[in-house]
């Protein structure tokens, strides 16, 4: 079901996972950001946009859960950042790509989950700054946190921010411990990007998550931070989105805190021994 975030914005939120689909409306159809997770639920999202072409698609980052599309949604172009579709592209040039993506997936959906034309991502110039596209002057605003190729979206004149996997009020900060030279500081240097347009925005939009306010979205950059600090400085980590305060059936956020913990940890010893 669509819900008006805003003006000329809607979003369509997954059951299991909470992604946040992002469509926006333009001149001759619609932006359509992130669309997942099931045939069912993009069927629905499909059907939801009636006369509402879908005149262009755009990929946060290539995590396989905002990669996806389906033959209902069209053919139109779906950009992503010339990192996240040089990813997408090594991915799938493995002739096993599908079964290692599966081996991602909650196992209550992987056979509901569309990979026909998964990850084909067209790449923007690298360092672009904006969406191709018939309506609202959509911002890419490109970082390195959490994945290669990461970047939200800033829709200027509605004052929405799309946020990709971060600014979740049921997600810990997930940093690319395997994947980049320095991942906290690339978490903390997306946040002060955050920083920078915060005063013009009215709406924030998590990958997962609850749709907030412009004071949930300083609220939950302060978190954000305040998390990734206390890994980089080896504090104590509280965090209401861990242990007895997690939201009901979001428990398992704490297994990937300390699955993270135990990453880091032998990050830096293997950094120490060499």
């Amino acid at each position: 079901m669509l819900r008006q975030v805003a003006d000329g914005v809607l979003t369509h939120q997954s059951e299991l996972l909470q992604n946040n689909a992002v469509v926006v409306r333009g001149n001759a159809g619609v932006l359509l950001v992130d669309p997942g997770l099931t045939r069912d639920e993009m069927a629905c999202l499909a059907n939801d946009l009636g006369e509402d072409r879908v005149v262009a698609g755009f990929a946060t980052h290539p995590d396989w859960d905002h990669v996806l599309w389906y033959a209902d949604l069209g053919d139109a172009p779906r950009y992503g950042t010339a990192r996240c579709a040089a990813e997408l592209e090594e991915l799938r040039s493995n002739p096993e790509w599908k079964a290692d993506i599966t081996e991602w997936m909650p196992a209550e959906i992987v056979d509901d989950v569309p990979l026909d034309l998964f990850g084909l991502i067209t790449a923007l110039p690298a360092g672009a700054t904006q969406i191709p596209w018939d309506g609202p002057h959509v911002r890419v605003i490109e970082h390195r946190a959490h994945a290669t190729g990461h970047a939200a979206l800033l829709i200027e004149e509605q004052g929405v921010l799309v946020a990709g996997d971060m600014l979740s009020d049921v997600l810990i900060p997930m940093l690319d411990v395997n994947g980049d030279p320095d991942p906290i500081e690339e978490y903390l240097a997306a946040l002060r990007l955050f920083d920078e347009v915060a005063d013009r925005v009215e709406v924030v939009v998590p990958g997962h998550g609850s749709v907030g306010g412009a004071d949930d979205l300083r609220a939950r950059i302060d978190r954000d931070r305040a998390y990734v600090q206390a890994l980089r400085d080896g504090r104590e980590v509280i965090d209401p989105r861990i242990g007895s305060s997690a939201k009901t059936g979001w428990e398992w956020v704490g297994d990937v805190h300390a699955g993270q913990l135990q990453r880091l940890a032998q990050r830096s010893e293997r950094d120490v021994l060499s």
